[in-house]
């Protein structure tokens, strides 16, 4: 007997590096869209990981921006600042298995592999070394994502033994996104397509935790007229929270849904009860960015 599927858990997981804006908005609008179509749950997790980046006040200000668009999550809203046992967990399982490995290397050392690390070539070892995942030759990984279709890549060439946990200490987003999704049980992650390549690292990781692979769905990315990312761009203002129609209805447009669906409604929770009327997920564009293997044959590829 086969056993049933897992009931649809999505999730929000913004940066706390500054105030949402119409790029991290239309990534929030689509995963609460994606789950509410599928009639399952949408949470919201804080990555709070990189203190050094992090702005005084903005996840309060995301929360607070979030809840006046009308996307309010299903569950507790967590931190990953206050998960560090979880990771240290996961990372004692790793080392001990011998999946994971602690390394000297610093950027330099690494330099003339484009930082791919394939084997250590520390010229002196640290005080507080890093830990990568052991990646052998020949990890290919390919998925199909929802929206930009099939995906490969050789993890062991493209991004070689990834690390984490990082030499200053902190956790790498790798490790923490994987725990994280596997503790909350979430079933289905969608987020902006430049997270598209950190994928396949995803799974080799996710296979090695032994933890279920969820199903993903990158999203088109709003870009400025130079053709960066709106968060890293002077484009990137945030939004106000006291006119959410506007931005919820270029958030629309921008996921490809059809003009005119969401004209009538005068408040934003009668934009979102016209928007999961009209969903149509087959509508959103694929991703501006080139697939995996195209970006690793020459394309311009984010890699986080």
């Amino acid at each position: 007997m086969t056993p049933a599927a897992a009931p649809y858990r999505g999730r929000f997981a913004p940066s706390p590096t500054g105030d949402l804006h119409a790029g991290s908005l239309l990534a929030a609008l689509g995963s609460w869209l994606m789950a509410r179509h599928a009639g399952g749950e949408w949470w919201v997790r804080i990555e709070d990981l990189d203190r050094p980046r992090e702005v005084p006040g903005a996840a309060g200000r995301q929360l607070a921006a979030l809840a006046a668009f009308g996307l309010v999550p299903d569950g507790p809203v967590v931190r990953q600042s206050d998960r560090d046992a979880l990771y240290r967990a996961a990372l004692d399982r790793l080392l001990l298995s011998g999946a994971a490995f602690a390394c000297h290397c610093s950027r330099s050392d690494l330099a003339a592999s484009g930082g791919v690390h394939r084997r250590c070539v520390a010229r002196a070892r640290r005080a507080d070394p890093s830990v990568r995942l052991r990646v052998p030759d020949g990890s290919v990984v390919a998925f199909d994502d929802l929206v930009c279709g099939p995906q490969r890549q050789d993890v062991a060439r493209d991004a070689g033994d990834f690390v984490l946990r990082r030499a200053d200490g902190y956790w790498a987003y790798q490790l923490a996104v994987v725990v994280d999704d596997a503790e909350q049980g979430v079933t289905d992650v969608v987020r902006g397509a430049d997270l598209l390549d950190s994928t396949p690292r995803q799974i080799l990781l996710q296979r090695a935790l032994g933890v279920p692979t969820p199903r993903h769905a990158h999203l088109p990315l709003l870009l400025d007229a130079g053709g960066r990312k709106l968060s890293k761009s002077d484009a990137s203002h945030p939004l106000d929270p006291a006119r959410p129609l506007p931005a919820l209805r270029a958030a629309w447009r921008a996921l490809g849904q059809r003009d005119g669906a969401l004209d009538d409604a005068t408040d934003a929770a009668g934009a979102l009860a016209a928007a999961r009327r009209a969903f149509e997920a087959e509508r959103i564009p694929a991703s501006r960015f080139p697939s995996i293997a195209a970006a690793h044959n020459g394309g311009d590829a984010n890699r986080p």
